[in-house]
């Protein structure tokens, strides 16, 4: 994709200012949770939801177990979003261990409880399982799942992409044939794989681009809580951690202050510079921790809405 002259005057703007320098707040933001195990990780997942919820977000979504693991705790948080917060709650639903009918009836739940926006995905295997195999019955993947999902009820739904391969591809140009598939089944847009160079969405949004894509590719971005907990995740899901990182936060395992810091700082550069390729849409991985992606969306120029901007 060539840049526009747009785009070429805010690559400028960005090399020759201030990194964040007088931005407008001109993005789309929506934010990832995962359902907590105990009261106390219940009490700072609201608390992380009530932070960052005056910015804004088009969507807060919750992840789903393996299995069907966390069904109860994620219906629960979708719905208390959904329902006191006035934001738009999705909720992530997978193929893995369970019929369609189940899977169905899931879907209805939400429905019926007010919830219009499903996350759906293959999903992971359980765990011990060494790779995906299909439930005897079940939606054989997300493409199957999305037509099904459509058959319940008219709902938004959003997928996953990855711009470095998915694990169990073959090769990029199967994934975005794949991607493609989910949006001619009924997806509305994708959330990409987290990733740590910009130039790796920009390929993989003209890849979509030239398949005949045009639907909403949203970049999900996920600040670094553990650089241990990013190279477990990472090796998990083929995604490249750069050389560099490591020496950025190496020595910080017992400075958690320095290292929010230099997490912030990683992460919103990546942002600022998929802004500068165009990008207004971001979705960021929280882990259940608030501050360091309002930090980011601050520097974005993302303030809370009540907020006048003179």
């Amino acid at each position: 994709m060539t840049p526009t002259l747009d785009q070429l005057q805010e690559a400028q703007t960005a090399l020759g200012a201030p990194l964040f320098s007088d931005l407008p707040g001109d993005i789309a933001i929506s934010f990832e949770f995962f359902p907590p195990k105990s009261d106390k990780m219940a009490d700072t997942l609201w608390k992380s939801v009530e932070t960052l919820a005056p910015l804004g977000p088009r969507f807060i979504s919750v992840t789903y177990g393996a299995g069907g693991t966390t069904r109860e705790r994620t219906h629960q948080q979708v719905v208390r979003i959904n329902q006191e917060t006035g934001i738009p709650a999705a909720a992530h639903l997978t193929c893995v261990n369970a019929t369609r009918e189940e899977v169905d009836a899931v879907a209805r739940h939400y429905w019926q409880s007010g919830i219009r926006h499903i996350v759906a995905l293959r999903g992971d295997p359980p765990e011990g399982a060494g790779h995906y195999t299909p439930h005897p019955g079940g939606y054989a993947n997300a493409v199957e799942l999305i037509a099904g999902l459509k058959q319940v009820a008219d709902f938004e739904i959003s997928v996953a992409a990855y711009p470095e391969v998915h694990p169990d591809s073959p090769d990029a140009q199967a994934d975005i044939e794949n991607l493609k598939a989910k949006f001619d089944a009924g997806a509305t847009r994708a959330i990409t794989q987290f990733f740590f160079d910009p130039e790796c969405f920009f390929r993989f949004r003209d890849k979509a681009a030239a398949a005949g894509i045009d639907a909403e590719i949203v970049p999900g971005v996920m600040p670094v809580m553990s650089f241990a907990a990013v190279q477990r995740m990472s090796g998990m899901c083929g995604t490249a951690i750069p050389a560099w990182m490591e020496g950025l936060f190496d020595g910080l395992d017992e400075r958690p202050a320095a290292r929010q810091l230099v997490s912030a700082t990683i992460a919103a550069e990546l942002c600022r510079k998929l802004y500068a390729g165009g990008v207004r849409d971001f979705h960021f991985y929280t882990l259940n921790r608030a501050e360091l992606s309002y930090a980011i969306c601050h520097m974005l120029g993302k303030r809370p809405v009540s907020e006048n901007r003179q």
